[in-house]
């Protein structure tokens, strides 16, 4: 049964055929190749290299600490009510930014700021402001930054959201996860819809330039109907974007997760309906499908970026500049460089020891060869923007495209055959059935994942 909705063919047979696990691809090779074989040493050698490059920066800071623990989160956060917490954290913070700063060229215009976690929010205002003039003193922010943050709209105030815009935040994101009170409950995330209604009327009063909003399918006790309900409303509070997790369910992985039990989870086709509910419903409503599970409006920096062939994927997800290099700072958080990626320490003790040392906390990474940033370049014009010009990588990597890829072209033909994707003479086109199955496209360029599928979640 195949259903058409606006710019998505949903084909649930198909669907069912492909749902098989494959990465997400915010990064290409994906963050399971990550080895604690590449150094804190490699990591300098590619940061200096990355200076030569003298490409504009992305910066991403990470907040771990959460005063509850939500029972879906795969986040490396820490569980602790004990605010004191965060303060040994955040010295050692701008320790690691001074550090690292002392190797790269601060000139390099900024571009991109993001506040991650965990709970940004954990962080008092003082906290927040002093984190914020550390950053500033070390790197050249550009005056069109995007500079965003995630909140939990749990422990937030309109004075909270006025500082955060008066200090210089202009994109907000926060989780709704489901309306629903008996799947909040299940999952130890209570939010009664005031507040959350109350958060955005907050944020629109502050006049951040774009809000988004996550959702997550397949949590227990959700129904397709309880979940049309979630995105009703959703639709009422009117975000700019609206990304759609779908929940991976690893307690063998996630401890926390067992806190869940299997048998309130939704069936697959329960999960199918709801996928296809959700998907109609946000693109009769205003709402562009970007690609996976991210949603934006016609006139979204997200939507523009895609329509301007600037958009791309990384840790946080689909981003819109496709030229920056991102620098991570704090425990858990991965550097992206155009040749080698770099991930901190997660256990705080490691971290803060690393600090003290006076090195750069690097734990694991991947020094990525020729090949591999050729097959990066192809993954992600899939993912980003559902096609790809054979001639613009020839041109970039002097490569023949079809004797390049021949094994990748062959075995994509049974997914032409399905009618997911058009193998054309210079262009690899994702039909828009394919668009819903972009990952289980994009791995057959992926000679590091394919072997080891069990690692990663379900497309669907």
């Amino acid at each position: 049964m195949v259903f058409l909705l606006p710019g998505v063919k949903f084909d649930l047979d198909l669907i069912k055929k492909y749902d098989t696990r494959a990465p997400r691809y915010t990064s290409y090779p994906p963050a399971t190749e990550l080895s604690e074989t590449f150094t804190a040493q490699d990591f300098e050698r590619s940061i200096i290299t990355s200076n030569q490059r003298q490409t504009p920066l992305s910066l991403y800071f990470h907040i771990p600490f959460c005063q509850t623990a939500c029972y879906f989160c795969g986040c490396n956060t820490v569980i602790s009510n004990n605010k004191n917490i965060a303060k040994p954290y955040l010295q050692n913070l701008v320790q690691e930014i001074h550090n690292t700063t002392e190797l790269i060229d601060t000139s390099r215009k900024v571009l991109q700021v993001h506040w991650g976690g965990g709970t940004p929010n954990y962080l008092d205002m003082h906290q927040v402001e002093f984190l914020w003039n550390k950053i500033n003193r070390y790197f050249t922010i550009d005056s069109q930054a995007e500079v965003s943050i995630e909140i939990n709209p749990r422990y937030i105030n309109k004075e909270y959201i006025r500082f955060l815009r008066d200090i210089g935040f202009n994109r907000i994101s926060f989780g709704i996860q489901d309306f629903n009170p008996e799947v909040q409950e299940a999952v130890n995330r209570i939010q009664p819809e005031k507040m959350l209604f109350d958060a955005m009327d907050w944020i629109k009063d502050a006049n951040f330039a774009s809000i988004n909003v996550d959702l997550i399918y397949g949590l227990p006790y959700q129904t397709l109907h309880t979940f049309q309900e979630t995105v009703k409303k959703t639709i009422a509070l009117d975000p700019d974007r609206i990304v759609v997790f779908n929940f991976a369910y690893v307690p063998w992985m996630k401890p926390v997760q067992k806190r869940i039990s299997e048998n309130t989870l939704p069936s697959a086709q329960e999960k199918l309906d709801i996928l296809k509910m959700t998907i109609e419903e946000l693109t009769s409503n205003k709402y562009l499908f970007i690609g996976m599970d991210h949603f934006s409006k016609h006139d979204d920096e997200l939507a523009i970026a895609q329509r301007n062939g600037t958009l791309k994927r990384n840790f946080q997800g689909y981003t819109t500049h496709a030229e920056t290099e991102l620098f991570g700072f704090g425990a858990t958080s991965i550097s992206m460089l155009e040749d080698a990626y770099a991930q901190n320490h997660k256990g705080l003790k490691d971290y803060y020891q690393a600090i003290s040392a006076g090195v750069i906390p690097t734990s694991k990474g991947i020094k990525l060869t020729p090949d591999d940033i050729i097959r990066r370049d192809v993954i992600m014009s899939i993912m980003s923007h559902f096609q790809l010009h054979k001639s613009d990588i020839e041109r970039k990597y002097h490569i023949n495209f079809d004797g390049y890829f021949s094994q990748e072209l062959e075995e994509l033909k049974p997914l032409e055959n399905d009618g997911l994707v058009n193998l054309l003479a210079d262009e690899i086109q994702i039909t828009d059935t394919g668009r819903l199955l972009v990952r289980n496209i994009a791995v057959n360029f992926d000679t590091h994942s394919r072997t080891r599928a069990t690692k990663f979640s379900r497309a669907i």
